[in-house]
């Protein structure tokens, strides 16, 4: 984690953003820019073709995506770019968030508001599910990156208040928390919280670490799926596990 380089990724990005309805942004949104430069800050390095696809980067390390959601889009890529040279894989996840609304017919923008909600590296599992056979692959690295962010979001909900069911315009990066490395077994079982039980349920893991059970579930399909946790039978109704 080098946050030096983070800022000055984060001046480049604001130096170059173009204006639109008040708010600076590029075509591509924020978050992978400023991530796109904090990795690889040689842009002749940046969106090169390898194998029939685009990759963001492609330096001295190899191939370096960086994916802010739909991991089912990287299966044809991670199939054409790790027979190549190793790839590793970037998922930001907001850790800190400060909300601004945006009217989008007169421009008002709200004043900003923290959000109650702390990310945590256990959201990444949704998408991880979705690529759970290449985990844990020879080549391939995931790397977790915890960001403090302003969200932008537009009032264009369904809700008396035009919250609910609103559209992100755009997440813009003000601080690096944390970078975690995710490459084995070992590495995907340390994001268990340090005070689940060795033995537990998915239950167990939705109290320690504060997520819905739906994302529980999908944590353990992962973990179980590459090694990472055994299961070892029932506690009631409920799948037992192991770390």
């Amino acid at each position: 984690m080098n946050k030096q380089a983070f800022y000055e990724a984060c001046s480049l990005v604001k130096n170059e953003v173009r204006t639109r309805d008040g708010i600076g942004t590029l075509g591509e949104k924020t978050v992978h820019a400023v991530l796109k430069r904090y990795y690889e800050p040689v842009a002749d390095r940046h969106e090169i073709q390898v194998g029939g696809y685009v990759a963001d980067i492609v330096g001295e390390t190899g191939i370096i995506e960086i994916q802010t959601r739909q991991f089912e889009r990287l299966r044809r890529k991670l199939d054409a770019f790790l027979p190549v040279c190793p790839v590793t894989v970037v998922y930001p996840i907001a850790h800190t968030k400060w909300l601004y609304w945006m009217d989008p017919n007169t421009g008002e923008m709200s004043n900003k508001r923290k959000s109650p909600k702390t990310g945590s590296p256990l959201e990444a599992f949704f998408e991880l599910y979705k690529v759970k056979d290449y985990l844990c692959r020879e080549g391939l690295c995931i790397h977790l990156i915890l960001l403090d962010v302003e969200e932008y979001r537009n009032l264009d909900g369904w809700s008396h208040d035009r919250k609910k069911g609103s559209s992100r315009f755009d997440r813009v990066p003000v601080d690096l928390h944390d970078e975690i490395r995710l490459a084995s077994p070992m590495d995907f079982r340390s994001l268990l919280p340090q005070d689940l039980p060795e033995e537990f349920t998915c239950s167990d893991l939705k109290e320690c670490g504060g997520i819905s059970l739906a994302s529980a579930q999908t944590a353990m399909r992962v973990l179980a799926h590459i090694g990472a946790v055994s299961r070892i039978g029932k506690r009631g109704r409920a799948n037992l596990y192991r770390r």
